[in-house]
């Protein structure tokens, strides 16, 4: 098998494209690939032109046979092809230097043509192989090659034989891979984003969600992680524990955080990402030609009135020293400007400018710039890990829904676009130059506005996103813990339940010793076998039916008899007992159509004692369902199960739906709501219970989100006061408000203790402390009479007045008067109503009931069965408000609480 220069070339950049090409796979992204090509040979063209201009016509060969190369005298020959035996190369030219003395051979020296000024190791390596085929082919030794490269067409002397040896190395592994059937193991590397089958490499790796997926991962990283076991990106996010630290260090990029954010397509904030907002933002992006050292557009972006928008171009590199000055002019115009970018590539170009051009700029407004410069990549890298593969602009601001007119368009692409703009100087090909570069600066500028929304969540000054996940709030696992463990092997788990105390005991123990051999039959079959002796049998009499309920037909006859079992509790001053009562019905036959049928109307199973009992138990004592379950059994012999506590526990949730929905509509229409809500598990994820409660009655809300769609819709007829916290969703309710006074003053207390020494938050506070303890004074004097609270509304007034008047420097103390404001007309409404409190207490000790009760459930309930609680939870907290007894009420049958309540 020969290799060609192809392959070698294609095999030092991927081992893969080396193979993919020697299979001949079709191409799927081959514009950057025919740029290159093109520019490669238009470079090999002119250079072979210049080279045979240069030497005699006598003494130059154009594709000469191998025995012209062996016996021809020439000193230049172009276009040559060497065949040996393994390997087979294209020689651009070769020069052919007499021999210095008689009996010595002439010197053969291979030339190789690269258009790029800055030169890569492969290049050598291409020559060296040049050399090694030109030198089985001619028999002869070559000892030098030379690569004639760039604008200037630099010569670089190469000696070959210090390139053989690597060269041998590669053709050795070569040989192994193309001999191979299978093609190498795949991994996307740096190459990848100007390679000719990018699209369809990356598919595979998706496909296989491969850890070259994370763009920032090493070699040796992904070979350790392969070590332990960890092949794809999902794999590598269970391997993230969140990790809390007393001291501050330096916050490195983590992989498995980044894969995790990937798995849960969540944007994950580690830390405290902090961004200054001092000064005027300008999103500047730059273009140039990394080969040539050649900048040739700058573009600027800024939120000023007007053209927000302005490029600066440069022909060639002589226009770039008046390009970047005309760019310094219009920023000096800027008060105060900040620079943001992306990346590091405009951070060497304010370094290179400065050096390349000492005299253009003021020195002392270049260093402002410069140290003010705000690169978005280093708090991204550090704190912020959105759910991309990679960091690039373009990857993460399409996830956050920026779009780029052209979709193909990349670094890449730029570089061809220049490239033909400078050979053909057509002005649409320069308006795609333009328009790529400043929707470049809109992508950073979509980034910025982001990050600082990010940085408002994390610092508990906005409103947290579902999409959002602040990892110090993660909770911390433990791998030893209490609870149920899930097991990767089905072996595992057998042997793990083989290990359980009672397992041990009925199974193992039990086979040596006869008094737990007793003791576990009665353990196993005793509950299914339990029969509980009635206190009452009722035989039921009645007269024989007339005709059949099916056919019509008239002869009857009595066919044996039915009974059904009721088990109830009873309960007297002395305490309660079980009651059961088996009543015994006929069966009756008709004996033309031979149907059988009974008239008895069957009674429910489980009586309004029990039932009341057992909800008493789970709702208002908060006593676990097995544990309810065991006492029944143990007190009173009845054999009731979980379940079937869970069962009767949902029937009897259905059956006061219409009291439940009687208390939110009398909420709903009153004229005083205190509203809360707080978090609950249900089988594994979170959901939220909102409350909603007057002075006399109570009601829990389920909900799968915090969104205000159910405060609205329960309070969509209210037209009195809303007493509330500060959260935003209740700003969306028509109606007047009054928010929580001690939730504010919390926190003002909290940010007084975390900066003691703040005056300016000392005097904020001290004068908020004056103006509400003179109103809780007169509170605890008059009551909440609004006849006797108008009179502070002056103090009110006042204390605003003053606050207008102050400029606040510390970021704190300015952020609670902009608070203030903001909440004028909500933090005193309390002073014009009658009846209405300054706090929120009243909705937050109904929430300590629920939270009680969520301790109890464990977060293993359903989404029903939690709203089922709920029902009877809120009917609970309402018989407390209104002096009765939740126990009362179940075993009356009534479903009127507020009729219950006036009869007791």
């Amino acid at each position: 098998m020969k290799i060609a220069l192809e392959l070698l070339e294609a095999y030092v950049k991927c081992p893969t494209k080396c193979w993919l090409i020697s299979k001949r796979e079709p191409i799927s992204d081959s514009g950057h690939g025919q740029w290159v090509q093109a520019r490669n040979e238009a470079y090999l063209a002119s250079g072979v032109q210049r080279l045979l201009s240069e030497t005699p016509h006598a003494e130059c060969i154009i594709s000469p046979s191998a025995n012209k190369l062996k016996t021809g005298k020439w000193g230049l020959a172009t276009n040559v092809v060497a065949r040996a035996q393994f390997l087979e190369s294209h020689l651009h030219a070769v020069k052919r230097m007499p021999s210095e003395g008689r009996g010595k051979p002439a010197q053969y020296s291979p030339v190789r043509f690269f258009p790029n000024n800055k030169l890569g190791k492969d290049t050598r390596l291409l020559l060296a192989f040049d050399a090694l085929a030109l030198a089985e082919v001619l028999g002869e030794k070559v000892g030098f090659g030379q690569i004639i490269h760039g604008e200037d067409h630099a010569i670089l002397k190469v000696r070959i034989p210090d390139q053989v040896g690597e060269v041998q190395k590669h053709l050795e592994e070569m040989t192994a891979l193309l001999s191979s059937p299978s093609p190498p193991d795949l991994s996307l590397i740096r190459h990848c984003s100007e390679c000719q089958f990018r699209s369809r490499c990356r598919q595979k790796e998706v496909e296989k969600d491969d850890l070259s997926l994370l763009s920032g991962m090493t070699v040796k990283e992904r070979k350790k992680l392969r070590s332990k076991g960890i092949f794809t990106v999902t794999q590598l996010s269970y391997t993230f524990r969140p990790r809390r630290r007393s001291t501050p260090e330096v916050m490195r990029h983590q992989h498995a955080l980044k894969a995790l954010a990937i798995r849960k397509k969540q944007i994950h904030i580690l830390g405290t990402p902090a961004l200054n907002a001092a000064g005027t933002p300008v999103y500047f992006d730059v273009e140039g030609d990394p080969d040539r050292d050649f900048y040739y557009l700058i573009g600027l972006r800024t939120k000023s009135a007007g053209s927000p928008v302005h490029s600066f171009w440069a022909n060639d590199p002589g226009d770039e020293q008046d390009m970047w000055a005309d760019c310094l002019h219009r920023l000096s115009a800027i008060d105060n400007p900040r620079l943001i970018h992306y990346g590091n590539y405009e951070t060497q170009f304010l370094k290179r400018m400065r050096a390349r051009y000492p005299n253009t700029g003021n020195p002392v407004f270049l260093d402002q710039l410069t140290k003010s410069a705000l690169n978005l990549l280093a708090p991204i890298y550090a704190h912020v890990y959105f759910p991309t593969y990679s960091n690039s602009l373009k990857e993460v601001a399409r996830y956050l829904g920026f779009g780029w007119s052209d979709s193909t368009s990349s670094g890449g692409t730029a570089l061809v676009w220049r490239s033909q703009w400078e050979t053909s100087r057509e002005p649409s090909l320069k308006q795609k130059l333009v328009t790529y570069n400043s929707e470049d600066c809109e992508a950073a500028e979509k980034i910025t506005e982001v990050l600082y929304a990010l940085c408002r969540t994390v610092s508990s000054e906005g409103t947290p996103k579902a999409d959002v996940v602040n990892v110090g709030l993660l909770k911390r696992e433990y791998p030893q813990r209490f609870g149920e463990v899930e097991f990767v092997l089905p072996e595992f788990q057998k042997i793990n339940e083989a290990a359980y105390w009672d397992y041990q005991r009925n199974r193992v123990y039990a086979r040596a010793n006869r008094r737990l051999r007793r003791l576990s039959r009665e353990t196993l079959n005793g509950h299914a076998r339990t029969k509980v002796r009635p206190n009452k049998i009722v035989s039921v009499e009645e007269p024989r039916p007339v005709s059949c309920c099916h056919c019509n037909g008239a002869l009857i006859y009595k066919w044996g008899r039915f009974s059904q079992t009721v088990y109830d509790l009873r309960s007297s001053l002395a305490g309660m007992k079980h009651w059961v009562v088996r009543y015994s019905f006929p069966r009756y036959i008709c004996w033309q159509c031979k149907t059988t049928f009974h008239q008895y109307v069957r009674k429910r199973k489980y009586g309004v004692g029990l039932c009341a009992y057992l909800l008493y138990q789970i709702i208002e004592m908060q006593i676990p369902q097995n544990a309810v379950a065991k006492s029944v059994r143990q007190l009173f012999g009845l054999p009731l199960s979980r379940g079937l506590i869970n069962h009767l526990k949902a029937a009897e949730a259905g059956q006061y739906q219409a009291t439940y929905r009687a208390i939110l509509d009398r909420i709903s229409t009153g004229k005083l709501v205190h509203a809360d809500e707080t978090k609950v598990g249900t089988n594994g994820k979170d959901g939220y219970v909102w409350v909603f409660t007057n002075l006399e009655e109570v009601a829990f809300v389920y909900s799968e989100t915090r969104e205000a769609s159910i405060a609205q819709h329960v309070l969509r007829n209210f037209r009195g006061v809303l007493v509330s916290d500060f959260y935003a969703g209740y700003d969306s309710i028509d109606c007047a408000q009054q928010k929580c006074l001690i939730h504010l003053m919390r926190d003002v207390n909290d940010d007084l203790c975390k900066q003691p020494f703040n005056e300016e938050m000392k005097e904020v506070a001290q004068k908020f402390a004056t103006l509400v303890k003179l109103m809780i004074e007169s509170v605890d004097r008059f009551g909440l009479k609004a006849y006797h609270l108008r009179k502070h509304k002056c103090s009110v007034d006042r204390f605003y007045e003053e606050l207008s008047k102050r400029d606040y420097q510390t970021e704190v103390a300015a952020g609670y008067r902009k608070r203030f404001e903001k909440n004028r007309v909500k933090l005193f409404t309390f002073l014009d109503h009658d009846g209405v409190p300054w706090n929120n207490n009243n909705a937050e000790h109904a929430i300590k009931a629920l939270v009680r009760l969520r301790n109890t459930i464990g977060g293993k309930s359903s989404a029903k069965g939690m709203r089922d609680y709920l029902v009877l939870l809120s009917i609970c907290e309402t018989c407390k408000c209104k002096g009765a007894s939740f126990l009362d009420f179940l075993r009356s049958g009534e479903m009127d609480i507020n009729a219950f309540a006036d009869q007791s």
